[in-house]
């Protein structure tokens, strides 16, 4: 059995840690305890095993927070905090990142015409930036597991108008393994095992891991 030789990882329509960016939006504890459209451990646990994927898989990330600066907010939860210790936060007012200025040039700084976009909640802070990027000529995937509403049918209602604007829905496991894609790729191998352990997928990612050797 032989891999194809790696496709232009710049050029590949598929995500690559050579081609796509991270933005992770206003993961702090009032909009933590806020989400009621799944189960909220589930959402942390996602959020920073996706943050965690951005770091080990070498990609942009650019964190964006609200309201720490002016005192009406708190700074980010911890599981997301130490994750991404070593990367700035813009912090702003606006509700849509997209309308803050140093948010928005630190996307385009990063070169990337993909963007992973997760952000709580789904139906403000996650679709405006998101319909903003898309209208401007960026592509945006959204880890659906990793995002979360207020209710079931907040959180649903915007990821069809995402959706509808032509934003594509992934889930977590599906982000590792778009990201590795090949077991070969072995210098990533382990962080790649190590996500799907610490998120709880680990029977099935076992029995690849095994049969690869």
């Amino acid at each position: 059995m032989t891999s194809e030789t790696i496709r232009d990882p710049a050029g590949d329509h598929l995500l690559t840690p050579q081609n796509s960016a991270f933005i992770i939006i206003d993961y702090q504890p009032v909009q933590v305890n806020s989400i009621a459209s799944m189960d909220r451990q589930l959402l942390v646990n996602n959020i920073a095993g996706a943050a965690k994927a951005a770091v080990a898989y070498g990609l942009p990330i650019v964190h964006s927070t609200v309201n720490v600066k002016t005192g009406l907010n708190k700074p980010p939860i911890s599981q997301v905090s130490k994750v991404l210790r070593d990367y700035p936060t813009y912090d702003r007012t606006t509700i849509n990142s997209w309308e803050d200025v140093e948010f928005r040039q630190a996307v385009e700084k990063t070169g990337r015409k993909k963007l992973i976009m997760t952000a709580l909640w789904t139906e403000a802070c996650l679709t405006f930036p998101a319909l903003d990027a898309l209208k401007e000529g960026y592509e945006v995937y959204v880890p659906i597991d990793a995002v979360g509403g207020t209710s079931v049918a907040a959180h649903e209602a915007a990821l069809r108008r995402i959706e509808q604007a032509g934003g594509q829905m992934i889930s977590v496991p599906q982000l590792f393994c778009e990201l590795q894609r090949d077991w070969q790729r072995s210098a990533t191998v382990p962080a790649f095992m190590n996500l799907f352990i610490e998120t709880g997928g680990t029977a099935g990612i076992q029995f690849s891991y095994d049969k690869a050797d």
